[in-house]
């Protein structure tokens, strides 16, 4: 008996090219294309009012020029300093209020996440309006609040002194976002099975102490995941700076980062004149320092954080 062996043609399956195409083009439009095209006007300049390609030239002007190099050198150092009090000011407290929240017994929960989340949904522009009215020193309240319980003396105007403006400002962030590492860990305590801890508890493992032995390193990818999200935000800040400091980020560039120097260089601020040319070189720039922190995070730390996932 012979056997004849029939193969099937894979069906297309239209529906899902339906559905993806408006997404795909959307993002394109607004995303993939620009994106590129500010890589290649980046190898350009302009000459007697005609574009020309100089390739690397301007990457070169701004890494090697004194004047720009300042700058830039300036703006990357605030930024990761903006990221650092991001890394060790709230990420941290989000983990401790998602592990008081996460508490069963813990009653009116549901109000107090609310309560802490609803900054994260407001305007940038709303929030540093208000920080910068309440840090005032002629009609803020801040100092008569600290005058009230007797810490009249710790008042400073923190906004407008160079060593603490940009502290004061990451740590307004920090108030404003501290929900979402909050909330994303929370969910990941409350996806961990009941039968972990039921078997940690039959050994002894109750409290604090199960919540450094296990629930910690079963949401440490989560904890890498709000790292690298906390990351790639930090270094595409820009518009609360903007609005509390101006493009200038005063007093005297101390809260300049790369997305208000990006501003200035591309569109022009006072009587500085736009340079797209350059601008696009700093948006690059920008590019791969995030890109570099992205691969050093999918290519190292999270496979070392595989072992612990469920």
């Amino acid at each position: 008996m012979r056997l004849t062996v029939t193969h099937h043609k894979p069906k297309i399956r239209w529906h899902i090219i339906v559905f993806l195409t408006p997404a795909v083009l959307v993002y394109t439009s607004v995303m993939i294309f620009p994106l590129f095209n500010t890589l290649r006007l980046a190898l350009y300049s302009q000459f007697e009012q005609q574009r020309v390609f100089v390739g690397l030239q301007n990457f070169q002007t701004l890494f090697g020029d004194p004047i720009w190099s300042e700058q830039f050198w300036n703006a990357l150092g605030n930024n990761f300093w903006f990221f650092f009090i991001h890394m060790l000011v709230q990420n941290p407290i989000g983990i401790i209020l998602a592990a008081i929240l996460s508490h069963p017994r813990l009653r009116f929960a549901a109000l107090y996440r609310s309560a802490i989340f609803i900054p994260t949904i407001l305007s940038f522009v709303i929030v540093g309006f208000a920080w910068k009215l309440i840090l005032s020193p002629i009609w803020g309240i801040a100092p008569s609040m600290l005058d009230a319980i007797g810490l009249k003396f710790l008042y400073a105007p923190w906004l407008g002194k160079e060593e603490y403006a940009l502290t004061t400002l990451s740590l307004i962030s920090v108030w404003q976002f501290v929900g979402i590492p909050m909330m994303l860990i929370y969910a990941s305590l409350l996806a961990i099975p009941d039968e972990i801890l039921e078997a940690a508890e039959i050994d002894g493992i109750t409290g604090m102490s199960a919540f450094w032995k296990i629930k910690l390193p079963l949401i440490l990818p989560s904890i890498g995941i709000i790292s690298i999200l906390t990351f790639v935000g930090n270094f595409n800040a820009f518009d609360l700076i903007y609005t509390a400091q101006g493009a200038l980020a005063g007093p005297d560039f101390s809260t300049d980062i790369l997305g208000t120097f990006l501003y200035r260089t591309f569109f022009g601020f006072q009587l500085q004149l736009g340079d797209p040319y350059m601008g696009s070189a700093i948006a690059s720039a920008m590019f791969a320092i995030i890109l570099i922190g992205v691969c050093i995070y999918l290519f190292g730390i999270q496979t070392r954080m595989r072992r612990y996932q469920l």
